[in-house]
């Protein structure tokens, strides 16, 4: 009992001391000094850890899509296109985005080889954050880099149970190392989409519409899953073997989007970046949520129930509509922005299938149009925007990205080709590509 009394009244008098000590002069500044630089690289740091589990989203997203024969396939993937991008935004894609030194074609083109990516000295004296800049140069490229994975991941799903692995990895090095970050420097290094005004605070253009441009390509390259058009013009539904994987992956993409959005804010060091990382939190969460109810009533009002597929899309489309601008909407407009994105996925998917664009999990209807939707969203809650610069910036960014995958995936299919078999899709590309299975426990041993 008196140990009881003791331990609350200890706990009390540094709770009081606490108080008194943060009352002080010292800490009624705003930061210390190099603070600024402090806690802008630790905003790039924790943000960047967040997007990296982005690519445990996608690579749960994508093996709970697909059929259980093909699982083994995207988790391998999903681990060696991560690899893959970040060894060729090393080599290449930083500095081709980021341009160490004068343009060769000013704000066009850099030098492709100035250097490879560069940090700061070990230990580096702390009057160094002076002539660094804003945060440290290896947390910004941490940052940025995940973002360049990210486009890559896009691509995965939609080519997903017919692809080669090697090819697909291919194309993965020239993505992430050349046409990502060439169009991403037109916006964020500086470029002429910059200088045009374009706005695109953390990417529904610059990351995820090319992602789906990338996949588009690839889809009209590669052709449709075998079976899955029937010559009458039906669609034979391929349900994917792992709906609670789907739902996990989906959650993890959501939570990591808050990295991905309040990470752009760019900046942690005064009050006033803290709020706005705040309010990009609350938009962006208020964005999915419109986006995944959307989805589920619309679902429910078309065919009479609920779509789980659908509803999990929706969520990942109002978070992909809300990424162009997540700061300055309020909640109520943000969640409205999210709605429209998750009415684009019921809309589209069906589309597409009437197209005979065959994506396995959705990713073109998610990133791709609900990308665009998101930056054409961009004027109505900012003022410094405009409808004409936002258009004519999508179809710069889409007609380039489009054109250079379609050629690539061409160029790749007509030197090492790009699809498996007839035989081997049946089969199932675990068993005849990897000669390993996800769920061997249901599968007929031989």
């Amino acid at each position: 009992m008196f140990k009881s009394f003791y331990s609350k009244l200890s706990l009390a008098g540094a709770v009081a001391a606490l108080a008194a000590f943060a009352a002080t002069p010292a800490l009624a500044q705003e930061v210390p000094e190099h603070g600024v630089f402090i806690l802008n690289s630790v905003l790039f740091l924790m943000a960047g850890f967040l997007v990296m589990f982005m690519a445990c989203g996608f690579c749960m997203l994508e093996a709970g899509l697909v059929r259980a024969k093909n699982t083994t396939m995207q988790l391998t993937k999903n681990m060696a296109l991560f690899s893959t991008a970040a060894i060729g935004y090393y080599l290449i894609g930083y500095n081709l985005m980021y341009p160490l030194g004068d343009w060769s074609i000013e704000g066009v083109l850099s030098a492709l080889f100035p250097a490879v990516a560069v940090m700061e000295a070990v230990g580096v004296a702390p009057e160094a954050a002076d002539d660094i800049g804003y945060a440290s140069t290896a947390s910004d490229y941490f940052f940025q880099l995940m973002f360049c994975a990210a486009t890559a991941s896009i691509v995965s799903g939609t080519l997903a149970e017919r692809i080669k692995l090697w090819p697909f990895l291919l194309f993965t090095l020239i993505l992430t190392a050349f046409i990502y970050p060439l169009q991403a420097s037109w916006k964020w290094g500086g470029g002429f989409l910059d200088e045009m005004g374009f706005l695109d605070f953390a990417g529904s253009t610059v990351v995820h519409s090319v992602g789906g441009w990338a996949a588009l390509a690839g889809a009209l390259v590669l052709g449709a899953r075998a079976g899955k058009y029937k010559e009458d013009g039906s669609v034979v539904p391929m349900p994917g073997a792992n709906l609670p994987l789907a739902t996990l992956g989906t959650f993890i993409l959501w939570l990591g989007w808050f990295g991905f959005n309040g990470g752009s804010q760019l900046a942690m060091g005064t009050v006033s970046d803290v709020a706005d990382v705040s309010r990009i939190f609350a938009n962006t969460n208020a964005a999915a949520a419109g986006g995944s109810l959307a989805a589920a009533v619309l679902t429910q009002i078309f065919y009479k129930k609920v779509d789980l597929t659908m509803v999990l899309n929706g969520a990942l489309a109002g978070l992909v509509s809300i990424t162009a601008e997540p700061l300055t909407p309020s909640l109520g407009v943000a969640t409205l922005i999210g709605g429209v994105g998750g009415l684009i996925v019921v809309f589209a998917v069906p589309m597409l299938d009437k197209m005979k664009i065959d994506d396995v999990v959705g990713a073109i209807p998610v990133h791709l149009i609900a990308g665009i939707w998101g930056t054409l969203a961009v004027p109505l809650t900012n003022s410094d925007a405009n409808f004409g610069t936002q258009i004519i910036s999508i179809a710069i960014v889409g007609a380039f990205t489009f054109v250079i995958s379609w050629v690539v995936w061409t160029v790749i299919n007509l030197v090492l080709g790009i699809r498996v078999s007839e035989e081997e899709e049946i089969e199932g590309l675990d068993r005849a590509e990897l000669g390993m299975e996800s769920y061997p426990d249901f599968t007929k041993q031989v």
